[in-house]
């Protein structure tokens, strides 16, 4: 549209961002510190500048306008003029065209060339630009309102999930239609998920550093756009927004939950002696970052990313739930797992979970009805939080990641800590009111090794990173079998997948909510890379081609798995099991067991060497049989991490049943209803297999 065409009115306040109407947009952006606001149009090839208008009208912090005859699809940037002075937290330079923070739409790729850092450079032919956007089409989908206790959580990487994939047509790989279509859903329903967690989707920035050296930011953990999704994972690029609601849709109609991977940590920006001003750097340093206070020149970097966002100033908090109240709303996600989450809550430095921002979304309407899951730890001072966070919280468990890979790989003294973690982690999370569910229990996830390569590699192998192997933990609480990484010689074979089989067993009988690292199921390796984070390639992409017959017969023991827990509901009781409510038959709710045949006792619990245990949970206790003639009955879960056979005398059925043999690591083929005949009916000895976890059941 021509300049000289546009009609510029006061507009309103009342909503940041662009919002069209029957008769324009209306434009709106906050800056506390700000003198001047530029408005500059672009063409479609997002080079040629074609109006500049200046948002004359402010109110309050927030400049304004409504431009008249202006539609959706047209381009915008910002520039903002103000102080630069850098000793009081203001880096204004209106040499930098500004991504609007509430873009719906971010067109375009940063270019690094000289013109981007150069502070007295102009950058507008070289950034990215926001696109005016009208409403995305809703389907009637109603949302699967899946129960956290009922939830089994698969994360994935929206591209490294199927973009290898030869089942997805191959337009449709990597992308959010790769995530909806047939096969894929297919496949996840069969697996028995319940929700998707979905590394990053954010619009993102690839760092200056990673593209000199040939590499992406391939976990996508740098935020460029708050309220837009990365068109890189759409295979119509022109309406990436469309594509993204309906995969939320499709998934939703076949019963799966969205839950998005957020950063609100930090921003692409990076460091301000080093990274580039693409947004609210150059809109209101001062108000979006956290500054040293002694020296407001340099960013407090809590995060390890270079800066970090100061969600305890009301406009950045503004931000971020105007942000995630656009995903639930406009999108119809399920939930959020907060990156970094401790940096929410440091309010203003130190954590505190009164902080302002939960207050605001426990009391939202919108965010207080969706699943919020919390990292709760960052790199800065005082950052790690485990059980901290507040009641409508769950949170990633790494204790339970970390004590079950060290029971299965032989580390002493770990019974404690395993029954713990199988009770739903009561120590971290049960003093605040907050169910078993508030813990999320995982084996691996995006960041770290692999199931199989924690049982494959001892050591982490993250050369083709570029920083000489120094990155990543070097903490992993892994072995590799007498072999570091891929063999084929059988007996290690087979013990790596005992091992994996062991752990899954474990994760799936345990209290709390599973996560399940995408690809873990079938064996996916990062051959040894523990910090794949700028892997875009076969390193990270799931490998659905070269499966092996063990990758598959894994695949089908992680079904059989899920299925029993579905099929069991005393392993999601929304209560602790304590050990201190009794049946009928004078039997508790939770029982501790020695190879003895008796309760442990203290003097058990102490013993260093001890690696075999097992775990009675009697549902009669949990809900009376009277109450549901379908329920009642017991499970014994035996689990042996030592490398001999055990001799485990069998508790006494209750009532005069007996035990049957129902899941075996030893035997994955094993089915409820296909026991061993030498095991349908055990009384009283059994020989725990080494390294093993056998389940028994005794029908009400």
């Amino acid at each position: 549209m021509d300049a000289d065409k546009l009609t510029m009115t006061a507009g309103t306040p009342d909503k940041l961002g662009a919002t069209p109407d029957s008769s324009g947009v209306n434009f709106a952006i906050f800056s506390k510190h700000g003198q001047k606001v530029e408005l500059c149009l672009f063409d479609e090839d997002g080079v040629t500048e074609t109006a500049r208008i200046e948002l004359t009208q402010k109110t309050g912090d927030i400049f304004h306008g409504h431009i008249k005859g202006l539609k959706p699809g047209q381009l915008y940037g910002y520039r903002v003029h103000g102080p630069n002075d850098p000793a009081n937290g203001h880096r204004f330079n209106a040499n930098k065209l500004l991504l609007d923070p509430y873009a719906t739409e971010v067109a375009g790729h940063v270019q690094w060339k000289p013109e981007q850092n150069d502070p007295k450079a102009d950058n507008a032919a070289v950034t990215v630009k926001a696109r005016v956007t009208g409403p995305v089409k809703k389907a009637a989908t109603k949302k699967p309102a899946t129960a956290m206790k009922d939830s089994i959580i698969y994360e994935m990487h929206v591209k490294g999930y199927s973009i290898a994939d030869d089942k997805i047509p191959q337009a449709l790989r990597g992308t959010y239609a790769g995530v909806a279509s047939q096969p894929s859903i297919d496949y996840l329903k069969e697996l028995g998920v319940t929700a998707v967690e979905l590394l990053p989707v954010h619009a993102t920035l690839d760092d200056e550093f990673l593209a000199e050296d040939g590499k992406k930011n391939y976990w996508a953990y740098n935020t460029l756009g708050f309220f837009a999704p990365n068109n890189d994972y759409a295979a119509d690029k022109k309406n990436p927004r469309q594509e993204f609601r309906d995969m939320v849709d499709t998934l939703h109609d076949n019963g799966l939950e969205v839950i998005l991977d957020v950063v609100y940590n930090h921003s692409a920006e990076g460091n301000p002696e080093k990274g580039p001003t693409l947004s609210m750097r150059g809109i209101d340093n001062a108000s979006y970052y956290k500054l040293e206070p002694n020296d407001k020149s340099k960013n407090i970097n809590d995060t390890g990313c270079g800066n970090t966002l100061d969600i305890s100033t009301p406009a950045l908090r503004k931000l971020v739930i105007d942000s995630l109240r656009h995903w639930v709303e406009e999108y119809g996600v399920d939930g959020f797992r907060f990156d970094l989450a401790t940096v929410l809550a440091r309010d203003p430095y130190a954590f505190n979970n009164a902080a302002a921002f939960f207050d605001e979304v426990e009391k939202d309407p919108v965010l207080s009805k969706v699943k919020l899951i919390a990292e709760p730890w960052d790199p800065g001072p005082g950052g790690y939080h485990l059980g901290a966070f507040p009641k409508l919280w769950s949170e990633w468990n790494d204790k339970f990641r970390d004590d079950i890979r060290r029971f299965w790989k032989q580390d002493g003294g770990m019974i404690t800590s395993l029954a713990a973690r199988l009770a739903g982690s009561s120590p971290q999370f049960e003093h605040n009111g907050r169910p078993p569910q508030a813990s999320v229990n995982f084996l691996a996830c995006h960041d770290g090794f692999t199931l199989n390569d924690a049982v494959s590699y001892a050591f982490k192998h993250n050369e083709a990173n570029g920083e000489d192997n120094r990155d990543g933990s070097g903490d992993n609480h892994s072995m590799n079998h007498g072999h570091e990484g891929e063999t084929k010689i059988p007996r290690i074979v087979a013990a790596r997948e005992r091992h994996k089989r062991n752990m899954l067993a474990t994760l799936f009988l345990a209290q709390g909510t599973p996560m399940l690292l995408s690809g873990d199921e079938h064996g996916n390796s990062q051959k040894g890379n523990n910090n794949a984070y700028c892997q875009d390639n076969e390193t990270s992409w799931l490998n659905w081609k070269d499966i092996t017959a063990e990758g598959r017969e894994l695949t089908a023991f992680t079904k059989k798995l899920i299925a029993f827990r579905k099929a069991h509901s005393v392993l999601t009781t929304p209560k602790y099991l304590h050990g201190n409510v009794k049946d009928a038959d004078g039997v508790k709710d939770i029982s501790w067991h020695n190879p003895e045949g008796r309760e442990q006792n203290n003097g058990d619990w102490s013993k260093p060497h001890d690696k075999c245990m097992g775990m009675m949970l009697n549902e009669r206790a949990i809900e009376p049989a009277a109450k549901n003639p379908k329920k009642g009955e017991r499970l014994l879960a035996v689990f042996n991490a030592a490398s001999n056979y055990v001799n485990f005398k069998l508790p006494e059925a209750p009532g005069g049943g007996e035990w049957e043999r129902v899941l075996d690591t030893t035997a994955p083929e094993l089915g409820e209803d296909g026991a061993a005949p030498d095991s349908h009916a055990q009384k009283s000895n059994f020989s725990a297999p080494p390294q093993s976890v056998v389940v028994f059941r005794q029908k009400p």
